[in-house]
């Protein structure tokens, strides 16, 4: 039983490394489209005619800037986690269907879906212990294993 109870000691150190490092990163990746106004906007967001939609697409492009910069930093210090995993989860979904629809190889749409995969696997296992979110909203959060 012991091994079983240290299996979770890490658990929320694990989960603060990952947040913080993929956050930061998707924030780097996505300030250049955040701040490229709504020009940027539209060509970034014109992707979302793949899927059915093709009205608005300066809101859409808008949409993925900020998943991706604000969603970035909301997910490095825990702050309405789950949201900005599902903002970035359909971010990369997106991703990964234009790059599928361009005839990418697996090099091309590799780290979209990888990183779809790892939004909804955050989303579900949520911020862990070191997070705004378990600080601010200590009630909301699933009841933990250990």
């Amino acid at each position: 039983m012991a091994l079983f109870e240290n299996r979770y000691r890490t658990h929320d150190l694990g989960l603060l490394l990952l947040r913080v490092g993929i956050g930061f990163m998707f924030t780097v990746h996505g300030y250049p489209k955040l701040t490229g106004g709504p020009a940027a906007w539209a060509e970034i967001g014109s992707t979302m005619k793949l899927v059915g939609l093709d009205f608005a697409p300066a809101f859409w492009g808008f949409l993925a800037a900020f998943a991706e910069a604000i969603g970035g930093q909301l997910l490095a210090v825990g702050l309405f986690f789950r949201w900005a995993c599902v903002l970035l989860l359909g971010t990369m979904t997106v991703a990964t269907i234009m790059h599928l629809s361009q005839g990418d190889g697996f090099s091309g749409y590799s780290h979209s879906l990888e990183s779809a995969f790892l939004f909804l696997g955050l989303a579900f296992a949520g911020p862990g212990r070191f997070s705004l979110d378990e600080v601010l909203f200590p009630n909301s959060q699933r009841r933990r294993l250990y």
